[in-house]
């Protein structure tokens, strides 16, 4: 079964995040588009747990035939495994892509975590889970990690910190990534200096829970009629989701940088009232004109995701003329054909809808070519 309500999710997903990314390169930008600096949560800090969310929904319909009775073969897990590893595999290259300039790639000083290696990690982890674990198991699981984040957090105490110190270089997270990641590879920019790391290793528990939630949503749609009620449950619990989130994060605060227990729960309400959206409109009332543009970019995410970071870091990083005050390519192509006739933040917005629609375009010649890029 494939539910293309989720392609359709996906693929609005993708197209955001290269919105954000596109637009963060920026050095002015609407508040909308940009992370919250550090607690808090702007539509631009959904774009990754989505992403999470729809890993585990589809992880319902990849691990639906293994059950009890038909339990997974050393294959499976080697399968898993290996998607994991690959993707892992590309975070890193992405990470060393065009760093020091074209076709360099310096192993001693590359950040060893990022956006696919969490991914891969918490595919890998909830695949487990999911295969390991009844159904009951898996929700006990949830909780564990979730509760277990929260009072690590807020009550183990850091070496010359404290507890509950949930700073930048303070929290137990970034005392772990220190830790354990050598200080050559942990993350260098967005004011961490190399104090911890935005998708560190401490952090990746609780966005295992992100995949679970998915996952959690999915079982509900295969057991349920294609029809309103099965959206409405996933409006119910989304919405129940957000005031749980909301009310836990006045004492645990919203926070992407550290995948605070909160900001799993909150986000998981609006990924699951984003699901029953196009679930609605999709599968049950068959309205689906409007979404093939998400579908096509859904189909091949993971490889606009990899070429659209390859492409805006090349642009970023190359120059136009010579010199110290030679603009980056980014800059030129934003101040010659946006910013000179809508302004900063205007002209910013409109590059990066442009590279949207350029994405979308590379996305239609793969799928009328029949090329689906899967891991």
């Amino acid at each position: 079964m494939r539910l293309t309500s989720l392609d359709v999710f996906r693929g609005i997903t993708i197209a955001a995040m290269i919105l954000v990314n596109m637009a963060g390169v920026a050095d002015e930008i609407y508040p909308l588009l940009d992370h919250a600096k550090w607690n808090g949560c702007t539509p631009t800090d959904l774009v990754f747990p989505f992403f999470l969310f729809i890993v585990g929904v589809a992880m319902t319909f990849s691990l639906s035939k293994y059950t009890a009775a038909n339990k997974p073969t050393k294959a499976v897990y080697l399968r898993i495994l290996r998607r994991a590893a690959i993707l892992f595999a590309l975070g890193l290259l992405l990470n060393g892509f065009w760093n020091k300039g074209v076709g360099t790639f310096d192993l001693s000083n590359i950040r060893f975590m990022g956006v696919l290696q969490r991914i891969s990690l918490t595919y890998l982890l909830a695949s487990l889970a999911v295969l390991q674990l009844p159904r009951k198991g898996q929700w006990i699981l949830a909780g564990v990690l979730l509760l277990g984040y929260w009072l690590t957090m807020m009550y183990v105490p850091v070496p010359d910190y404290g507890a509950g110190v949930l700073t930048r270089e303070g929290n137990f997270g970034a005392y772990i990534d220190r830790l354990i990641i050598p200080k050559a590879h942990l993350y260098k920019g967005d004011g961490f200096n190399l104090l911890g790391d935005p998708e560190g290793l401490f952090s990746t528990i609780p966005a295992v829970v992100s995949v679970l939630a998915g996952y959690f949503a999915g079982e509900w749609i295969r057991s349920q009629p294609v029809k309103s009620r099965t959206s409405l449950g996933l409006v119910l619990v989304g919405v129940a989701c957000l005031v749980i989130g909301w009310g836990w994060g006045w004492i645990f605060p919203f926070n992407k940088k550290i995948w605070t227990s909160s900001y799993v729960v909150f986000t998981s309400g609006w990924a699951l009232l984003l699901l029953a959206g196009c679930y609605e409109l999709i599968e049950v009332r068959l309205i689906k004109r409007w979404s093939k543009p998400f579908e096509i970019m859904g189909l091949n995410a993971i490889a606009l995701f990899v070429a659209s970071v390859m492409l805006i870091k090349i642009l970023a990083k190359t120059t136009i003329g010579t010199g110290e005050n030679a603009p980056s390519t980014y800059n030129w192509i934003d101040q010659t054909f946006f910013i000179s006739w809508a302004g900063a933040l205007n002209g910013t917005l409109l590059f990066a809808i442009a590279t949207v629609l350029l994405w979308f375009a590379v996305a239609l010649l793969m799928y009328r070519q029949n090329w689906f890029f899967k891991v």
